[in-house]
């Protein structure tokens, strides 16, 4: 996370990092096993043909992670200006919104773990995902700008799993000779709108692998964030945390 955190890479801290984080893995492993948090089969390597569409899912998920930014700022200011009510009351009837969306779509709320393996299961038809991705868009923003506790980064993840199953059955419909699997750009879409959202490549495609045990699809990943990182800088979207912690 050194490179979400400061920017860029010091020797000293990274050997710090590096060795803590060593430290910690080998501790979780000794309680929890060897297991990925996602349980994905084992993919196959990528042939080069893949990579154009690497490269437009990257551009995709460049303009939706700058989206999803400027909907979070949004949600905030509009939030601050309800003068009027009570934080604990703006929280309370955002809280009770959600609730209602979690009693008729329970895999919609909470951490988007469950959501992001049922991606990767495949368990979700096209019109499915592609309603669940919207509603999932614009429920993050709506709850975060409660600014009660609670987090960006596994919805970050599930939405980009889902953006990248939706970009793949897109695809395929009009190029159907994709030699790849929609659990293949899933997870390169886990990757690409981390990238964007936190402009923060390498931590993302880092991520993707290890969550997963995808370790094919470092290639592909390549492609995907640096489209995806290229397209939020040119938006002059700046990363997300960074926005945030200007705005408090």
């Amino acid at each position: 996370m050194l490179e979400e955190l400061l920017g860029s890479f010091d020797i000293a801290f990274a050997a710090a990092t590096l060795g803590a984080s060593a430290s910690a893995i080998c501790t979780t492993r000794g309680f929890l096993g060897h297991s990925p948090d996602f349980q994905v089969s084992s993919l196959a390597y990528l042939d080069f043909g893949v990579f154009p569409a690497s490269l437009v899912v990257g551009l995709l998920m460049g303009f939706l992670g700058t989206a999803y930014n400027r909907t979070i700022l949004v949600a905030l200011n509009l939030s601050s200006r309800f003068t009027a009510f009570h934080g604990t009351v703006r929280a309370g009837v955002i809280g009770a919104f959600v609730g209602a969306v979690g009693w008729f779509m329970p895999l919609l709320i909470g951490s988007g773990d469950a959501l992001t393996q049922s991606t990767l299961d495949g368990r979700f038809t096209f019109a499915a995902l592609g309603y669940g991705f919207l509603l999932h868009f614009f429920l993050g923003p709506i709850s975060y700008s409660t600014r009660t506790p609670g987090g960006l980064f596994a919805p970050m993840l599930a939405m980009g799993a889902q953006a990248g199953t939706l970009f793949f059955a897109a695809w395929a419909h009009f190029i159907p000779y994709l030699n790849a699997t929609p659990q293949h750009f899933a997870i390169i879409g886990m990757a690409a709108f981390f990238a964007s959202v936190v402009r923060a490549p390498l931590t993302g495609i880092i991520l993707a692998v290890e969550l997963t045990g995808s370790f094919s699809l470092f290639l592909p990943m390549l492609a995907a964030t640096f489209a995806a990182v290229t397209v939020a800088s040119l938006a002059k979207c700046p990363p997300i945390y960074e926005s945030l912690r200007e705005a408090s």
